[in-house]
């Protein structure tokens, strides 16, 4: 279990209000009791809280949408500097007022990563956190040169891992709490 001080929940609270607020306009999660919310969605980025090395400074989320696993690992970790890549620029918006209603040391790139690297991605990155994309090889090949020694990545998976670019290795990972298929896979990445 993951013990969060008073500022990481009040942080989570805005982002919960806000997202509240803007899903019937921008569809950020499908329909669901809070209960539902709070556990699939929050209780599934917050379970990566153990598998973070204290080394890592630098993260980029990729395909942000509501904020879910980079948010929230920034919420509760204000010393990581995270940045949000998301495509579709409403949820981008949606984001932003979140990261300035909560001061928030992150930024929100509206970008794709695709075989290159976007503009505006961190020139170098410790963790690299996907929960609801499915990346290609080539996207992740595009960051590898940004990756530091020692730097890591962490997909949510089902029943199926991602197909990893050389130099990415499985390192395992942990089931997530309810589900007997789907986990958090952690990845080791070789850098320069």
């Amino acid at each position: 279990m993951v013990e969060l001080s008073d500022e990481a929940i009040q942080r989570l609270w805005i982002h919960y209000q806000e997202m509240v607020r803007w899903n019937p306009t921008v569809s950020l999660v499908g329909p669901g009791t809070v209960d539902e919310v709070v556990e699939r969605h929050y209780g599934e980025s917050l379970a990566a809280i153990p598998l973070l090395d204290p080394k890592w400074k630098v993260v980029v989320d990729i395909g942000s949408g509501a904020g879910f696993p980079g948010l929230v690992l920034a919420a509760v970790n204000p010393e990581l500097e995270v940045v949000l890549v998301e495509s579709r620029e409403r949820k981008c918006v949606f984001l932003e007022t979140v990261i300035r209603k909560s001061a928030l040391p992150c930024a929100c790139l509206g970008a794709r990563v695709g075989s290159t690297p976007p503009e505006g991605l961190p020139a170098e990155i410790d963790l690299v956190t996907s929960r609801g994309v499915s990346l290609l090889p080539s996207a992740l090949e595009s960051l590898a040169g940004r990756m530091n020694a020692g730097a890591g990545a962490l997909f949510w998976v089902g029943t199926e891992a991602p197909d990893l670019p050389a130099g990415w290795t499985a390192r395992g990972g942990v089931m997530l709490p309810g589900s007997r298929t789907r986990s958090i896979l952690q990845v080791r990445v070789e850098g320069d």
